[in-house]
């Protein structure tokens, strides 16, 4: 098992990030302890989680998974094992909303003491606000950097343009540049990053980390008629998959899995992990069975016909 530099941030991580998203909703404390420590075993080093974890689900308010990944951090003894990618951005609280600067140094306290550490190994813009000069977003950034608070710094789900108007500005100013980026990118969902925003990433030697990796487990098989779509609460999204390209993406990856014997899973993973820019793909498990299935995606090697024809599936 090897390990990649996260571009330019310093920072490096096997090719494959565990998602916190599901701790504390879909996993509780137990469960989620137990998916830790096993990724940790098994060689895993970058968890990525946010502010929001899971504010969606009734009676949350936010800050559910970072207190449990504090909870563990403290048990486990194992912060030296670990990077902590955490975000801000899209709940709002002390000082504002979104990417405002009092709402930035509010929100990073606030995520520091959840989860019971000095340094967030990488802090994310979670989404792109318009509504604030990018260098004074930056400035805000530059300030946690400065107090150790932050090692480095990324964005996620920022268009092209964006993204590179804040490394522009980031030169001209003298502020950080954000590192990394964290995408929508999978097999069935490649728009959002294949063109001006992966070449941008390329050039300027950001690291990219892309989230649903899976397609909201689309990517597993697990839903491959309408009958499947009450096997989770996500079942109702795949709809538009399933009647688009995700058919013929299902059958390519089928017939590599065959060649293989790799699960869909780790074939859409390694096909991730393949693409030019991207050093890890993220990815979350609610059980240790599905953690060992994710975590043997990193001894998968694809061939270049390989990559090519689930690459062609999916255009």
């Amino acid at each position: 098992m090897t390990t990649r530099e996260l571009g330019a941030s310093g920072l490096m991580t096997p090719p494959l990030v565990l998602g916190g998203n599901v701790f504390g909703w879909t996993a509780d404390k137990a469960a989620s302890f137990r998916i830790l420590d096993r990724f940790v075993d098994a060689g895993g080093a970058m968890i990525d989680t946010a502010d929001v974890y899971s504010a969606w689900v009734p009676a949350h308010r936010g800050g559910e998974s970072e207190s449990i990944i504090g909870e563990w951090l403290r048990s486990s003894g194992k912060r030296d094992k670990v990077l902590i990618a955490t975000k801000v951005g899209m709940l709002d609280g002390e000082g504002g909303s979104k990417l405002a600067p009092a709402r930035i140094a509010a929100a990073a306290e606030a995520s520091l003491a959840r989860l019971g550490v000095d340094t967030i190994d990488l802090y994310f813009a979670h989404q792109d606000d318009e509504d604030v000069p990018q260098a004074e977003v930056l400035a805000a950034f530059d300030r946690l950097i400065k107090a150790g608070k932050v090692r480095a710094l990324g964005a996620s789900n920022f268009h092209a343009m964006r993204l590179k108007s804040a490394l522009d500005v980031a030169t001209r100013e003298g502020l950080p540049h954000y590192r990394v980026l964290q995408p929508e990118y999978n097999l069935v969902s490649r728009h959002k990053f294949e063109g001006e925003l992966q070449d941008l990433c390329v050039t300027h030697n950001i690291g990219v980390i892309p989230y649903y990796g899976l397609a909201s487990g689309f990517l597993t098989g697990k839903y491959r008629s309408e009958a499947d779509f009450g096997k989770s609460v996500r079942g109702g999204r795949m709809a538009a998959l399933l009647d688009g390209k995700g058919g013929a993406v299902l059958a390519a990856m089928d017939e590599v899995a065959a060649e293989t014997g790799a699960s869909l899973a780790q074939i859409a993973l390694a096909w991730l992990a393949a693409q030019d820019g991207v050093t890890a793909p993220i990815a979350s498990a609610t059980s240790i069975a599905q953690l060992d299935e994710l975590v043997g995606a990193w001894e998968v090697e694809l061939t270049r016909e390989q990559l090519d024809r689930l690459t062609a599936a999916g255009a």
